[in-house]
């Protein structure tokens, strides 16, 4: 059984969804805070986060940046949710390595699809045995991508942050994420998570 944790400060909303998973064969892990749910995650390991953003003592971005710090948890589907009003502020945690979000108040069946497909990729990803080579940028120019962008693809793969390829590069956080957005347009993708998989992909030096 999948354990999906919950990370919600408005305890209806709370209850709802960890009874709506319950009924779809998911073991709910409930938190009503952030740090609450960054805890939850280190002591429980769960398949799938699904996490407010706006909550007291710590809000999602900053669950999602605790939870990259850590190896073990980095690569748990993350999903934002949301109120109407906050949708544009998501660029950033799109940014930060989440993969996706729902718009609050979210219909039932949205929300369990949502939750299959991030499970299903994350099973199909985990799969996949890569021996990336990191040594160089040049096979991900076969993306369409500039040098810089390429470069800035090439640290984002290895889980960097937007502020540490700003410094491993020697260029603005701002400029940073113009290069990310460029791979996102140029390869087809919406978050980092997937950038890092076509990335790994061309870097798998078992391919070449």
């Amino acid at each position: 059984m999948k354990k999906i944790l919950v990370i919600e400060d408005e305890p209806e909303m709370r209850r709802n969804i960890t009874a709506l998973l319950r009924f779809n064969d998911y073991q709910p892990i409930a938190a009503e805070n952030g740090l609450d749910g960054v805890e939850a995650a280190r002591r429980e390991k769960p398949d799938l986060i699904l996490c407010d953003v706006m909550m007291p003592k710590m809000d999602g971005f900053g669950v999602l940046q605790a939870l990259q710090k850590d190896d073990s948890l980095a690569r748990i589907p993350f999903i934002f949710l949301t109120a109407k009003g906050e949708k544009d502020d998501l660029r950033d945690g799109m940014n930060l390595g989440a993969d996706d979000y729902l718009t609050k108040p979210v219909a039932n069946a949205e929300l369990i699809q949502a939750i299959e497909t991030r499970l299903r990729r994350s099973e199909q990803h985990g799969k996949r045995e890569f021996t990336p080579d990191f040594s160089s940028f040049e096979p991900l120019l076969k993306l369409g991508l500039t040098p810089r962008a390429a470069e800035t693809l090439l640290w984002l793969a290895q889980g960097k942050t937007n502020s540490d390829i700003a410094t491993i590069l020697g260029i603005t956080e701002s400029t940073v994420k113009k290069h990310v957005q460029e791979i996102f347009e140029k390869v087809g993708v919406e978050t980092r998570g997937a950038a890092t998989v076509r990335a790994l992909e061309l870097l798998n030096a078992s391919s070449s």
